[in-house]
């Protein structure tokens, strides 16, 4: 979850996603390409041209090339107009379903686990380079991808700010679903963005720690154990009771499958949340760095 990364994605959930495929990333637009495909198919075999079809859903056959070919989102509109088109077999419409525009924001090495978090039973995160992005501030995120190397345009800064405030929305849209977060002292007290950033993320955090499902602890600076000291770790648990992990480094990140490699990077968490500091304590540390400001 590196600065770089734009933390927001959503679409293809972890039961459609083949056992043998659990690490491989998808492109951006492999949503709009599959669709695109789908209608491709249903055109040639209705023996149209993209004229043809055009005139019969009413945009131009610039218009149905973009959608084949993954380029634009199909609108409503042309989603039905297409049924009728092909005979109504109803497979655009479920397919419409699962679309997604090519996920704006994110970070290609991220998007399977993004995908993965949105549906999964239970989130257990450590960090110990910035505050998660599920518990950023606008400002603070702003900062973040201001200090981005390259930087970014003011196009791609606004998206990433967008992306991350938009899959913030996972914590009130899921309330039984067990959010845990480990964070270390010393990104709470860095001062990126300035004090008044500082401020009002510490302020961010205690505000959207306190539902009965989300807990925060914090690695005080003074602990002399560390389980979890090669670096942040992310955990999860699907619908059908599998277990991965996910960590990430510069310019990478990588799904964990293997579940004697997932059992490891389990004990590693359990050990950290025994080490942190209770979340009570946690919470008057947090209060405490917040009247320093």
């Amino acid at each position: 979850m590196g600065i770089g990364v734009g933390e927001a994605a959503w679409g293809v959930g972890a039961q459609a996603v083949p056992a043998g495929d659990w690490e491989r990333e998808p492109h951006p637009s492999d949503s709009l390409r599959t669709f695109g495909a789908v209608v491709q198919a249903l055109r040639e075999h209705a023996g149209l041209s993209r004229t043809e079809f055009g005139a019969r859903v009413q945009y131009s056959k610039h218009t149905v090339e973009s959608v084949e070919l993954g380029r634009r989102m199909a609108d409503e509109a042309f989603v039905e107009h297409a049924e009728e088109a092909t005979g109504n077999t109803g497979a655009l419409r479920k397919a419409a379903r699962h679309l997604t525009r090519g996920e704006a924001g994110l970070a290609a090495w991220f998007r399977r686990w993004a995908r993965l978090e949105r549906e999964a039973v239970s989130l257990c995160t450590y960090e110990c380079r910035l505050v998660p992005g599920l518990l950023q501030s606008e400002g603070y995120a702003r900062a973040l991808f201001e200090n981005r190397i390259p930087l970014l345009t003011d196009e791609q800064l606004e998206a990433q700010v967008a992306a991350r405030m938009e899959r913030q929305r996972m914590l009130p849209e899921r309330p039984t679903v067990p959010f845990h977060f480990i964070i270390e002292e010393a990104v709470l007290r860095r001062r990126l963005g300035g004090a008044q950033v500082r401020r009002e993320q510490l302020e961010y955090v205690l505000e959207h720690t306190l539902p009965r499902n989300v807990t925060l602890q914090v690695m005080p600076l003074e602990a002399e154990y560390h389980s979890c000291m090669d670096g942040p770790l992310r955990l999860l648990e699907t619908l059908e009771g599998r277990r991965l992990a996910y960590s990430e480094g510069q310019e990478s990140g990588r799904l964990i499958a293997d579940s004697k490699e997932v059992r490891v990077l389990q004990q590693r968490y359990d050990t950290l949340r025994s080490q942190a500091l209770h979340p009570k304590n946690s919470r008057a540390l947090l209060e405490r760095l917040r009247g320093e400001t």
